[in-house]
């Protein structure tokens, strides 16, 4: 099997910044004594792991390669020391006029919304790969928004993590946080090339945010699968809570994320606490 990529610079672009993480020595190559002008791999060195030309490096990065076997992306996934989810990614920018991608749904269904409800311990949101917030049960608001204040074009993860200074407080490590969202989104623009809405929003976080532009251009990419996140909640106060990610029926373009605390302990209290508190008339949303 082979894959099509015709000036594919994403994928370029994706290779040279994997090559700059890796540390030589951890591959088992030794110090030849030479100065290195930039961190990680030499276009050599990935080429000679990889089993593959220095030529074909250079061609790959500068995107000149019309046919990417996939057993050359699998041995330069193994040389770069890939985890699965950036496997996956770089095998999927290996592909250039790609076949386009059935739109993705941007409303939830009835029967979601009714599984959002049914989390009423736990904060829980539906999320596009765009990290759009498609839905959300009381408690989801409760903790992060009132996403039904937030006029929908702007009803995004990344963006608010960027543009909204009382969502950015949300967080005790701001910074963390936003990197993975960072990651989260070119993970999703591996989907779809070409969607336009998510090209429109990293041109926007790019021109309004110098972290959010450089972290872009780091080439990052991690899936929504699971995690931690430390909240300092107005009215809840501390709270860390973990996360995970179900895919939604058959689409892999939405995926239900909830925040989870075991019982009997502070965060949980904090859960039940913020749940009683939003149910009241007088609750106002953070």
């Amino acid at each position: 099997m082979s894959h099509r990529n015709a000036s594919n610079t994403t994928l370029g672009d994706f290779l040279r910044a994997c090559r700059s993480r890796v540390n030589p020595g951890d591959v088992g190559l030794p110090d030849d004594g030479r100065h290195r002008r930039v961190p990680g791999l030499r276009r050599e060195e990935l080429a000679q792991l990889a089993n593959v030309s220095v030529d074909y490096v250079v061609r790959l990065e500068q995107g000149r390669t019309a046919h990417v076997s996939t057993a050359v992306l699998e041995s330069l996934a193994r040389a770069l020391r890939l985890r699965p989810d950036e496997r996956d990614y770089l095998l999927r920018v290996a592909v250039s006029g790609v076949e386009p991608q059935p739109p993705a749904p941007t409303r939830i269904r009835p029967e979601t919304q009714t599984l959002l409800n049914g989390f009423q311990e736990f904060p829980a949101l539906l999320l596009s790969h765009r990290l759009d917030v498609l839905g959300w049960n009381p408690l989801g608001a409760a903790l992060l928004t009132d996403f039904a204040a937030v006029p929908e074009p702007e009803r995004n993860l990344v963006r608010m993590a960027f543009l909204d200074p009382a969502f950015r407080e949300l967080y005790v490590d701001w910074r963390h946080v936003a990197r993975e969202c960072v990651a989260y989104l070119r993970m999703g623009a591996a989907r779809d090339p070409e969607d336009t809405r998510l090209k429109a929003l990293v041109e926007e976080l790019s021109t309004a945010d110098a972290d959010f532009r450089r972290w872009w251009s780091d080439h990052r990419v991690r899936t929504r699968a699971s995690g931690r996140k430390s909240f300092r909640h107005p009215v809840a106060g501390a709270m860390t809570l973990d996360f995970q990610s179900l895919v939604v029926g058959d689409d892999p373009g939405q995926t239900v994320f909830v925040y989870t605390a075991q019982p009997d302990t502070p965060a949980y209290e904090a859960l039940r606490f913020l749940a009683t508190w939003s149910a009241s008339p007088a609750a106002v949303r953070p």
